[in-house]
């Protein structure tokens, strides 16, 4: 599986990640990032057009797979923002508490393992106030879509780099302890439902004084 997981499904990630509908989502969502930003995740690096060189002072590239970093050089080369990889997974984040301004996700929280223990380090290196954006895909509301993304999902993961179709991503968010603030839910015209049901918003990490009060009522 290791030829396959570096050498193919790196092409087939990247092919589906970055088509037309796909695209306009992420030129939505890429361009709110500011300041120092980790991107988790990072891929072939497709975001990194789409970034604001105004805004954005450095990106920090979260990806523990050789075959994605391979994937992504050409687009390295052209980004309009400075850019350092972290090849590590999304549950080990070598950064300074409170050191980061934006978290973007983007097509990740379904494939990480402990996606608990992910999201509690992005929320560690966010500094207090940072925003988390996402654009995910996941769970769909509707039943029978429901139960077949449960039933396929085992399976799906073996051929799809541990990718899970049946995570609630907001409520995983809110698990997290990070605030939604701006939600919006969608099918992705032309695509299979059991893929296409999207998770697209910001959330914040709250001030220390606010989760001081939440911990303490």
């Amino acid at each position: 599986m290791r030829f396959y997981d570096e050498r193919i499904l790196p092409h087939l990630v990247d092919k589906a990640c970055s088509m037309g509908q796909v695209m306009k989502l992420r030129q939505q969502l890429v361009p709110l990032a500011r300041g120092r930003v980790l991107e988790v995740g990072m891929g072939s690096g497709v975001n990194l057009a789409l970034y604001n060189p105004e805004q954005v002072e450095h990106v920090y590239g979260l990806e523990p797979s050789e075959g994605m970093r391979r994937k992504a050089l050409k687009n390295l080369e052209s980004s309009p923002v400075s850019v350092e990889w972290l090849g590590l997974p999304g549950e080990q984040i070598p950064l300074a508490d409170n050191s980061i301004d934006t978290v973007l996700l983007t097509f990740t929280l379904c494939t990480i393992p402990d996606w608990h223990t992910a999201l509690q380090q992005m929320k560690r290196v966010l500094k207090p106030g940072g925003e988390l954006l996402f654009l995910e895909h996941g769970e769909a509301p509707h039943e029978t879509t429901r139960k077949w993304q449960h039933r396929i999902t085992p399976g799906w993961k073996k051929i799809a780099g541990g990718c899970h179709l049946n995570r609630h991503i907001a409520d995983l968010i809110r698990q997290a302890g990070f605030e939604i603030t701006e939600l919006e839910n969608l099918y992705m015209p032309n695509a299979p439902k059991i893929a296409g049901y999207l998770y697209k918003g910001r959330a914040v990490k709250p001030s220390e004084e606010a989760q001081g009060n939440a911990e303490n009522p």
